[in-house]
């Protein structure tokens, strides 16, 4: 099992970034074009503990699904997904905001697994730690330019 870290603070309140990303409708605008990333379920959804989001993506022109389940809802301090189907043989994805200086520290840990046994473990080691890299530094751009 991986995990990846990735902190970011905000001059901005608590309530306001958890608000943001507690509309699944949002995660299009700070997902990178090159997945073609949509979610499928209609929306608008009301968010809390065993909500289920379906979404579909694309990577190397392959089409997926991805279903996830928020596990734990804790507005506005902490809200947990599990992917329930989807790419990976475990996808847990812990997000935290905490009040920080007059402002906000968001925290995502991601724990994951990749598919496969020893062939996905070098995948994840070869591409998918570097892919996660670059869809959470898309994520952490567009986010520093829409809360300045």
């Amino acid at each position: 099992m991986a995990v990846l870290v990735r902190e970011q603070a905000f001059p901005r309140r608590r309530e306001e970034l958890f608000a943001f990303f507690a509309d699944p409708s949002n995660l299009e605008a700070i997902t990178p074009p090159w997945l073609n990333f949509r979610i499928v379920t209609p929306m608008p959804v009301q968010m809390g503990a065993g909500t289920l989001l379906d979404y579909r993506l694309r990577l190397f022109k392959v089409p997926f699904g991805w279903r996830t389940r928020i596990e734990a809802w804790d507005p506005p301090r902490r809200f947990r997904d599990v992917q329930i189907e989807g790419p990976y043989a475990t996808w847990d994805h812990l997000h935290e905001f905490e009040e920080r200086d007059g402002g906000t520290l968001m925290r995502d840990t991601v724990r994951y697994a990749v598919p496969c046994g020893p062939l996905g473990a070098a995948a994840r080691v070869l591409l998918v730690r570097r892919w996660l890299a670059r869809i959470f530094d898309f994520r952490r751009d567009v986010l520093a330019d829409r809360y300045r």
